[in-house]
This record gives C-alpha cells, structure tokens and sequence, in this order.
C-alpha cells in the first residue's frame, strides 16, 4: 500500500490528504475502463456461445473500440499520477488486498488480449485490410486456434475490469459515500450497459439490435437496483453515511445525479428502448449517447462526492 500511495502522490506532504480532489482524469479513466469491460464481456460471451456470425458486431466490430478506451484511460490515469516515474512499482509485486494491484495486473492482462482480438478482427472494419508481414499472418492463424481459451479469460477478465473500477474507490474507507461493496458491482453494470449501447449503435441487424436493446432494459433495472440499494445501505448505516447520502438525496448534489444519471442516462434511455421494441422508429444515437453520458456522470458524481464525505473525528 505505501507504494501505492507514493505513485499516486497521497504521501506528499505538500498535498492534503483530505482536501486534494481528482479532476477529471479518475473519472475518465473509470469511465472508459468500463466501456472496454462491456465490450470485452459481450464479444468474448457470445463468441463462447457461438453466436460470432449472428451478433458479428457484437463478437467483431464493436470489440476494435477496446484497447482504444484501454489506452485512452491509461493515458487518463498516467496524467493522474503525481509520481509518474514510479508507475512500475505496482508491477514488482502482487497484493491480493489492494486493488490498485489487482487493478494494475488485470489491465496488464486484459490491454493486450483486447489488441490481439482487434487484431484477429481488424476486416470487419477494414475489408482489404491485409497484414503484410508473413510473421504477423503466421501469428494471426496460430492463435486463431485458441480464440475460445482467449475469449473464457476475456469474459473473467472483463468482469474484474468492470467490478475494480469501482473497488477502486471503495478501497478508500476514509470516504463514507465510497465505503460500498455496491459501488463494484454498480460500476460494472453501468460499463455493461455502455458496451451494450454501442453495440447497439454499430449494429445494422435488426435482430442483434433488438438482443441488445432487451440486454439493457435489464441491466437499466439492476443499476437501479443497485442505486436503490446503495442508499439505503448508507441511511440504515452510520451518521457520516447518512450524511454522505444525503448528498444526493435533498443535498446540493441532488438534481444534477437525478437528472443527468437516473432520468436522462437510464429511465428515458429505458422508454425508448421499449418504444423502439414496440416497432417505433427512434434513432438509435439518441439512447446510446444518453447512456454514455449517464455512465460517465455517474462516475463523475460518486468521485467528486466521496471527497466531499468524511468521517468526523
């Protein structure tokens, strides 16, 4: 753990370990995190179930966003670090209680293996494409022959993703309004909902964009779930808890989570994804782009709010 605090900086003596507040690179980096875990989850489960020329978007085109996301929120996260020259330390050693560890190693595992899929898949995208190295190609057709192996550890591997991204936070007991076991599984199904959604988007098969629109409904009610639960956890808890959820529950905090996560980023996705079922002709931008900003307010809100909670002394 101390490691991990010299990396991230909260042992600096210059920065206050109680007011130094994230900007918008821990929820960025969240925020794409669980998108590539949503991707990975549906590509490599419905590879496993052998649905790969039904749901081809699901199993092929929609996965080439992964390492892109995987990048772009490593970059999010490197901007992050106060010590960025110590990044390789969480790499010397694996803890099986910190999450920055299992977070660090699961991302080692899970980058590369979303580039080889892209890889293995790039014609969806780029129909001439053509490797012209003999020992690409040579590579491409040997693990063509394990792609079932590679998509069981995508599908495990993407569910530690999803699930981290909100340990992550949790892991900090400092924080009343982080102090959840909800917040794992909270995240992972918003990043679910977000793979969906673009799924849903790059699709042009009726049938898939129909799986995935029922997909979401159901994950929309878990999140709820979840969100209902998670306060109601916080209000049978201690005071600070209780303080903590009131942050959104009459707080200033109130009307921005309301509005911009539940009602825009679920329950109006949700009707028109009911309505687009029903044979209504919606275009299918405006849920998905509703469901991926609900994601990333949701992980914008809780980051900025933990700070705000604390336990008085």
């Amino acid at each position: 753990m101390k490691e991990e605090l010299i990396i991230s900086g909260r042992m600096n003596p210059k920065i206050d370990p109680v007011l130094h507040a994230w900007g918008w690179e821990i929820p960025v980096y969240l925020f794409l995190g669980g998108v590539a875990a949503g991707l990975l989850f549906f590509a490599g489960l419905y590879f496993i179930l052998g649905k790969e020329n039904q749901y081809t978007s699901a199993v092929k085109k929609a996965p080439m966003l992964a390492p892109i996301a995987l990048t772009l929120g490593l970059v999010a996260l490197f901007l992050d670090l106060h010590h960025k020259l110590y990044f390789w330390r969480l790499y010397t050693t694996i803890k099986l209680v910190s999450p920055m560890s299992w977070g660090a190693w699961t991302l080692m595992i899970v980058t590369p293996i979303s580039m080889i899929w892209a890889a293995l898949n790039i014609k969806e995208w780029f129909p001439n494409w053509d490797w012209k190295f003999k020992i690409i190609k040579d590579a491409i057709t040997f693990i063509e022959q394990y792609k079932k192996p590679m998509a069981w550890v995508m599908v495990i591997s993407a569910v530690v993703l999803g699930v981290y991204t909100g340990i992550l936070l949790s892991a900090f007991n400092a924080r009343p309004l982080w102090n959840t076991s909800i917040l794992g599984l909270l995240f992972l199904a918003s990043g679910l909902s977000a793979g969906a959604a673009l799924i849903m988007l790059l699709s042009k098969n009726p049938e898939e964009r129909k799986l995935f629109a029922k997909l979401d409904l159901l994950i929309i009610g878990v999140e709820l779930f979840f969100i209902i639960h998670m306060f109601m956890g916080f209000l049978a808890s201690t005071q600070a808890q209780q303080d903590a959820a009131a942050l959104f529950l009459g707080g200033e905090l109130t009307a921005v989570f309301w509005i911009f996560v539940v009602v825009l980023g679920m329950i109006i996705p949700a009707i028109i994804e009911v309505l687009e079922l029903k044979g209504k002709h919606i275009p299918v931008v405006i849920p998905v782009a509703l469901i991926l900003f609900g994601s990333f307010m949701l992980r914008w809100l809780i980051t900025h709010a933990g700070q705000l909670s604390r336990y008085l002394y």
